[in-house]
C-alpha cells in the first residue's frame, strides 16, 4: 500500500488555478463541488500507479508558499517549466539533476503554492 493517496492545492482563483495547472501540464480538469467547497480534479487513470489529487477553494484552503510540497510528474521537465513561466509561474529553484535519470525544479504557482516538477 501506498501512503499517500490523495492531494489538494490550495487555491483562492479556481479559474484562475485552472487555466494554469491544464496549461502547464496539458490535462483537463474536472470540476466539483465536494463537502461546499469547489473543486478542480487532476485526472486519475486507475491502472497507473499514482494518487488522486485536486485543486480545493474553500474556508480552509490557504495557499501558501511554505506549506507541505508536492512533486508532480512530468514527461519533459523543460517544456514544462517553460509552459508554468508563460502561463505566471516564478521559478523557485531552477532544473536540477539529481539523479542519472531524474530531474526536479521548484515553482510558485499563480494562487502562491510552492510546487515541485519531477521529471
Amino acid at each position: 500500500m501506498n501512503l499517500a493517496v490523495h492531494f489538494e492545492i490550495p487555491v483562492m482563483d479556481l479559474e484562475r488555478a485552472i487555466q494554469f495547472y491544464e496549461a502547464v501540464f496539458d490535462v483537463v480538469l474536472e470540476r466539483a463541488n465536494i463537502d461546499g467547497n469547489e473543486m478542480a480534479l487532476f485526472p486519475l487513470h486507475e491502472d497507473k500507479a499514482g494518487c488522486s489529487g485536486a485543486l480545493a477553494k474553500g474556508e480552509s484552503y490557504v495557499p501558501d508558499i511554505n506549506g507541505t510540497r508536492i512533486y508532480l510528474v512530468v514527461n519533459d521537465i523543460e517544456a514544462a517549466m517553460e509552459r508554468a513561466l508563460l502561463a505566471g509561474a516564478v521559478e523557485l529553484y531552477p532544473i536540477t539533476r539529481v539523479t542519472e535519470n531524474i530531474k526536479v525544479a521548484e515553482i510558485k504557482d499563480t494562487e502562491g503554492n510552492r510546487i515541485a516538477l519531477h521529471g
